[in-house]
């Protein structure tokens, strides 16, 4: 504890404005959220807690989007890749990947990266560290807006152009009940993913959701109006006006007894019976009027390409109607995902959780394996085709004189022509031919 509030006491230490801790953990979001139509309802605040409240636990967009991402993301497994002359070789396991495999009690890789995906989605990092757990090693998630990244340079400057991250302080402020005292790691001893980078930070990452705040406050707000037109009867409002000779007392009295008989969907289109000389003025503004299905569509569209889904993959309104719900625009939008998502996050998480784990000898890196991920098969009948051309390609190497085994590792290296090795044998030298009869 000395060590800690020592290091964060020190010139050189760097803690909210860099780290996770308030207030500057979302200084340079700060003025968006502030921006509301309701400021005692909508808006959200600038912390990880308001992230998820608002926006993962309370918008259906952002959660529809989150949920496709970590789906496909938690599918895929971990597995070591040789080196082959510089270049990456085949892939194989071993029990350096136990810990990633069962990271922990009653868990597998999926709860792993499942973790990962809400983390980064919520605060647009994810930290984690290996514990001795009952004689087992665990990886032990750490909550992001509870850690303080310290940065130290040659000069006590955290912005040094030397400066690099040295700790971490990992302190469950909000809950001062607890027993557990802050955690000082060192670099070494944690992993941190921040697949966004935050362009005003460091080290830090950056939430999806930054960039559309509005976008999710307008939802919000439009799903909040939808609600309230249903709870107030269904149908236009009504403007009523009494005689100007009613009392206070009256008047209230007959708006308690208006709401009590006509307000509500159970009272929706009864008989409309009004005393007292009053004149009442329906309203004419109704969803259609205000083109609400078409309001709502766009934000939606525009969440969905923060997420880097689209709204087909995260089966929104936009993406179930018209076009969209053609085979080949579904087909299209699921390559984009996964060539411009989901393996930029793979590659960058195996490189993170590469930090968790002993390589051994032979590995060049921790890689990760699709091989299992359902949504990036192919149709049945491209990987027909993938196959025929497969087969196509073995035959005509080995017909050519090249050895069988280097040309199963160059089909498994994706065409690395440097593995192929040639027999010296002509193509039409490649069987012995048999000895010649003795005379």
């Amino acid at each position: 504890m000395r060590l800690a509030r020592r290091i964060l006491n020190a010139s050189w230490s760097f803690g909210g404005g860099q780290g996770f801790t308030q207030p500057d953990f979302w200084t340079s979001d700060a003025p968006i959220w502030r921006q509301s139509w309701r400021p005692d309802h909508e808006r959200i605040g600038e912390d990880f807690v308001s992230y998820v409240t608002n926006g993962i636990k309370a918008n259906g967009v952002v959660f529809a989007c989150m949920l496709a991402r970590q789906l496909v993301f938690s599918e895929v497994r971990f597995a070591f890749q040789r080196s082959n002359d510089g270049r990456p070789g085949k892939l194989f396991g071993g029990p350096g990947l136990e810990i990633l495999e069962r990271p922990g009690r009653n868990q597998t890789t999926g709860e792993l990266l499942a973790r990962m995906e809400q983390d980064t989605t919520g605060a647009g990092n994810w930290i984690g560290t290996v514990r001795q757990t009952n004689g087992r090693r665990r990886v032990r998630r750490l909550r992001p807006d509870w850690c303080t990244i310290l940065t130290g340079s040659p000069s006590d400057d955290p912005f040094d152009v030397d400066a690099e991250p040295i700790g971490l302080i990992y302190d469950p402020k909000p809950y001062r009940s607890t027993k557990a005292e802050p955690l000082l790691l060192s670099a070494e001893q944690y992993a941190h993913w921040s697949p966004i980078p935050d362009p005003l930070a460091q080290w830090r990452g950056m939430s999806w959701m930054t960039p559309v705040v509005r976008e999710i406050m307008g939802d919000s707000a439009a799903t909040d109006h939808k609600l309230a037109f249903f709870k107030r009867g269904a149908a236009p409002g009504l403007a009523i006006s009494y005689d100007k000779e009613l009392g206070l007392e009256d008047f209230k009295a007959y708006v308690k007894a208006f709401e009590a008989e006509h307000a509500g969907v159970t009272n929706a289109w009864k008989t409309l019976h009004i005393g007292h000389a009053a004149n009442v003025t329906p309203l004419t503004a109704d969803l259609k009027g205000l083109d609400f299905k078409n309001v709502m569509a766009s934000a939606e569209t525009r969440i969905a390409a923060a997420s880097g889904v689209g709204a087909v993959v995260a089966q929104l309104s936009e993406g179930l109607q018209g076009s969209s719900l053609n085979a080949g625009n579904f087909a299209v939008a699921r390559k984009r995902s996964e060539t411009m998502l989901f393996r930029p996050l793979w590659r960058s998480a195996s490189a993170t959780l590469e930090g968790l784990i002993e390589l051994p000898p032979e590995a060049l890196r921790l890689t990760y394996d699709p091989g299992d991920v359902a949504f990036l098969r192919e149709d049945a009948k491209d990987e027909a085709e993938i196959r025929k051309t497969d087969a196509e390609t073995i035959d005509a190497l080995v017909r050519s004189g090249w050895d069988p085994d280097s040309i199963k590792e160059f089909m498994a290296t994706d065409g690395d022509y440097s593995v192929l090795e040639h027999m010296g044998l002509p193509s039409v030298q490649v069987q012995p031919s048999a000895p010649a009869p003795a005379e």
